[in-house]
């Protein structure tokens, strides 16, 4: 993450923006010899209703607070859906800074270790930076990928299998790392966003090509199809539920459909008679700890080593 990102994270959001949109798109003739993408400042500031001046000094820092009714225009201008016309309103918004506090390690609590297990589709819990923190054995037979102390991030821009399981690998980047963006909001000085924004934009140049748009996007629910190495195709559907600060992502497919028995074929070979297991990965010691249901009492949540 760049220092200006840090320092003027709404002037850098209202330049990513504005190079997004084109003359045409704005309503304006395109003319010769343009030397930016998008659109100049002078047209922004024009199509808003504002000075050239005013919108300048917005970009490059000078003020932090507008008002709302320059907020709206501008979302209009740069053609902001809702979700990014939120995420532009929370950059402007003069909020004090909170004493930095201890952060925590993400911890899964003992209850979603006993869903997890319980569940019969493939089912992992992740953290605000997609790191998998817990997953069921049928997850992992789903993909390797989502065994504790992954980052789905990481493996979906530089694991080549990873990139091979996804069907539509471009559209699923797009969608992840503006959805990052988005777990970020504020918190840009958290040790664990800036290790990977800085592994990442060193490591890979779609990265940085989606990382520099600025793209805000809600990675909700939703309908994906990915390759399998041993099952073949299967489509799925996605739903992701908050937990404490954490998201429990459960996949599963439309009952008695191909994928279907597809998912319980794979759940036939990943799970051996009468034993349910799961991991559980602790990013404190940086273990990985297998929990065998079989040794639990019934009374009892598992609890990690």
């Amino acid at each position: 993450m760049s220092d200006d990102d840090r320092a003027n994270p709404l002037g850098s959001y209202l330049r990513a923006r504005r190079a997004l949109v084109t003359p045409e798109q704005a309503g304006l003739a395109p003319g010769a010899n343009r030397r930016v993408p998008g659109l100049r400042r002078e047209e922004v500031a024009l199509l808003a209703g504002i000075s050239v001046d005013y919108y300048l000094r917005l970009e490059r820092g000078r003020d932090k607070n507008p008002s709302v009714q320059v907020l709206e225009a501008l979302a209009r201008v740069l053609h902001l859906d809702e979700v990014e016309h939120e995420y532009l309103l929370g950059l402007a918004s003069p909020r004090p800074r909170p004493q930095r506090r201890r952060r925590t390690p993400e911890r899964v609590p003992p209850r979603l270790h006993q869903l997890l297990a319980s569940v019969q589709v493939p089912a992992f819990v992740e953290g605000r930076a997609f790191d998998v923190l817990a997953a069921n054995r049928l997850a992992v037979a789903l993909s390797p990928r989502l065994q504790p102390g992954y980052n789905r991030l990481r493996s979906l821009l530089l694991d080549p299998e990873e990139q091979a399981f996804q069907q539509d690998w471009a559209r699923s980047t797009e969608g992840f790392i503006a959805a990052f963006r988005k777990s970020i909001g504020d918190d840009v000085d958290s040790p664990r966003f800036v290790e990977l924004v800085g592994e990442l934009a060193l490591s890979s140049e779609r990265f940085r090509t989606l990382w520099a748009r600025h793209d805000i996007r809600s990675l909700e629910g939703g309908t994906t199809t990915v390759n399998h190495p041993v099952v073949g195709e299967l489509r799925l559907h996605r739903d992701k539920l908050p937990v404490g600060g954490l998201l429990l992502v459960l996949y599963y497919a439309d009952q008695g459909s191909e994928s279907d028995e597809k998912l319980r074929l794979l759940a036939s070979m990943a799970q051996p008679a009468q034993v349910t297991e799961i991991t559980a990965f602790d990013r404190t010691t940086g273990m990985r700890t297998p929990l065998t249901l079989a040794s639990w009492p019934s009374s009892r949540a598992p609890q990690q080593s």
